[in-house]
């Protein structure tokens, strides 16, 4: 059991497979031929651009830590250490937009995104230092606790000496993907490895293609019999190969021919099949075909829809996944209740100027906005309160629910024209100026507050 007891270890970090199935990564192999791992993905455009798309669109959003208020609002906690780390500085040597950005890409390439978090000797965060995933391993011991081991390096930092640390898991903030297990994530280059495979391929193929000087192969024929095949062949190659040699004119001798035999880069289908494979890399990211530069199915009244779900439907996912990691390891468990921490995603959800303005009109007139509000969210400078600011506005043709039956509450329906404007005297100034009314225009607005047809 020495032996095999190595060979079956679960909630574990599988390096080469995933749990529960046959699936393989072994050495980056795919049904292409090609090796794909992390990096020769990330040399592909497809690949690059999400990644990039993704990691900076997390990064660029503004990351606040807030607290509840005694009376059930929220504010900044910017007096919270947490608060400048998060927002400004996770350690010395990053901002808040590189560490961000270092971690979500490897939480797109690796499936896990790991930092070491710094307390001080009150246990207070005050520093969080990325850590390269292929380098970590998530395993259990003898108690079932979760401890993370990490191969140090000393490329890392001159003062590193190669080892194994092993972090608690309250000193490690980890960032999960899509997994299987609920504890580690599973590289979405990995599982997607023969399509990104065919893309290394197709490109590959279109470099030699254009290498060769965008010639098919062919077949050299000699009616004689040559002595060294291989020096004409070689001469061949030396003078019209690469694609600095292209459409060059041969000059064949002793009744030689050239016959090409290799089929066309258009019957093999080359450029439809590049251009499927980034639409399938945009779908393993589940990115917009049109923020990588695929613009078919884009047109001027559907994109800013496809940016929108972009934000609901791909990123949404991640910044929950992120909020929920920090405030599990960063936030103590007696302050939970009180302080949590959000992405400010408004930015991106905002749309062209004039639908913007018609939303605030609608907010400004229904007494939900404030001009202040509204010139907050546009970054403008704040009205004075005392120029009515901070003033909740509403169209005076409003009323309560409550207030709708106010005459027929005060049995104004029952009593002669000349009780009602006797009552509404003594209602105020609406009823004052209903009762200065004399004359048949009078008469009729008072059958109409008794609910009569006239």
């Amino acid at each position: 059991m020495g032996i095999l007891s190595g060979l079956f270890r679960s909630r574990d970090a599988p390096k080469d497979s995933t749990a529960g199935s046959a699936y393989r990564f072994f050495m980056g192999g795919s049904s292409s031929g090609k090796q794909v791992n992390e990096r020769s993905a990330m040399q592909m455009t497809a690949v690059y651009s999400c990644v990039r798309i993704l990691s900076e669109a997390v990064a660029g959003l503004p990351l606040h830590l807030y607290r509840y208020t005694n009376g059930g609002s929220k504010e900044k906690a910017i007096d919270h250490p947490l608060y400048f780390v998060l927002h400004d500085e996770p350690n010395p040597e990053m901002t808040s937009f590189v560490f961000r950005e270092t971690l979500m890409t490897h939480l797109l390439l690796w499936g896990n995104a790991y930092a070491q978090i710094i307390r001080n000797g009150k246990g207070e965060v005050v520093a969080l230092y990325p850590l390269m995933p292929n380098r970590m391993t998530v395993d259990r011991d003898d108690k079932g606790q979760l401890y993370y081991e990490y191969q140090t390096s000393t490329n890392e930092a001159k003062t590193t000496k190669g080892g194994t640390v092993r972090l608690k898991s309250s000193d490690v903030l980890h960032v999960p993907g899509l997994g299987f297990d609920g504890l580690v994530g599973y590289s979405p280059i990995a599982m997607a490895k023969n399509a990104i495979g065919l893309a290394i391929a197709a490109e590959e193929y279109g470099s030699k293609f254009y290498a060769n000087g965008a010639a098919p192969s062919g077949v050299l024929e000699h009616p004689g019999t040559l002595k060294d095949p291989s020096k004409v062949r070689d001469s061949w190659t030396q003078t019209f190969g690469g694609s600095g040699n292209a459409h060059k004119i041969a000059v064949l001798e002793e009744g030689m021919k050239y016959t090409p035999i290799s089929i066309s880069p258009n019957e093999a289908q080359f450029l439809e099949t590049r251009k499927f494979q980034i639409n399938e890399i945009a779908r393993i990211f589940r990115v917009p075909p049109h923020m990588v530069g695929d613009l078919e199915k884009s047109s001027f009244s559907n994109i800013e829809q496809q940016s929108l779900e972009f934000v609901k439907y791909t990123l949404e996912p991640w910044l929950v996944r992120w909020e929920q990691s920090l405030a599990r390891v960063l936030i103590s468990p007696s302050d939970k209740s009180q302080y949590f921490i959000k992405f400010n995603v408004d930015g991106l959800l905002r749309g062209d100027y004039q639908s913007r303005m018609s939303g605030y009109a609608t907010a400004r007139q229904n007494g939900w906005m404030s001009a202040n509000d509204i010139r907050e969210l546009e970054n403008l400078d704040r009205i004075p309160a005392e120029d009515g600011g901070d003033l909740y506005l509403i169209n005076g043709n409003m009323t309560k629910l409550a207030d709708a039956g106010i005459f027929a509450a005060s049995g104004k329906e029952n009593n002669s024209d000349e009780e009602v404007l006797e009552l509404e005297k003594q209602d105020g100034d609406e009823s004052g100026d209903a009762g200065a009314d004399t004359g048949e225009d009078a008469v009729s607005e008072r059958h109409h507050r008794r609910g009569k047809l006239v």
